[in-house]
């Protein structure tokens, strides 16, 4: 059963591991994004930038999903892409290297027609970065998921 907030809306207070898979309920775990999150865009940049560089996908995709939800109609699609990014990431980190490149390949084409990009971001070479990884899943398979530098940058 999941915990809800006083308006009854799912709120899951299980505790994680590092990659978002929830843990038994008393378990210790690794702190996640607060559910009311709200940032900057630049700020959320860097932010997930920074936790994907400590290898927490999930967590900057909580970043970057506070921001989608928030963004303005005309750029909510580039941040729902690149909240996809690190949802792909996130399942590579798990295992999941078919999941990981299908979400991976949507969301490179999600974020394309936003190049540059806003906020500092550079959108073209994110987009390159993620394509290059689609095709090195594709010839690692699972063996990618334990070791690899990812190599996804937000930022030029």
């Amino acid at each position: 059963m999941r915990d809800r907030d006083q308006d009854g809306r799912a709120r899951n207070a299980r505790p994680r591991d590092a990659y978002g898979r929830p843990l038994p309920h008393g378990e210790p775990g690794v702190p996640t994004m607060p559910d009311d999150l709200s940032m900057p865009p630049a700020e959320a940049v860097a932010e997930a930038q920074r936790l994907l560089d400590a290898d927490r996908p999930f967590h900057a995709h909580e970043v970057l999903e506070a921001v989608w939800k928030a963004a303005p109609e005309h750029e909510r699609e580039l941040w729902r892409g690149l909240a996809q990014v690190a949802v792909g990431l996130t399942h590579l980190r798990r295992g999941n290297a078919k999941g990981a490149r299908a979400l991976l390949i949507r969301a490179a084409d999600r974020i394309e027609p936003f190049a540059p990009g806003p906020y500092g971001l550079d959108v073209a070479g994110v987009a390159r970065d993620v394509r290059r990884l689609v095709e090195r899943i594709a010839g690692a398979g699972e063996g990618l998921a334990l070791d690899a530098d990812l190599g996804i940058r937000l930022t030029g």
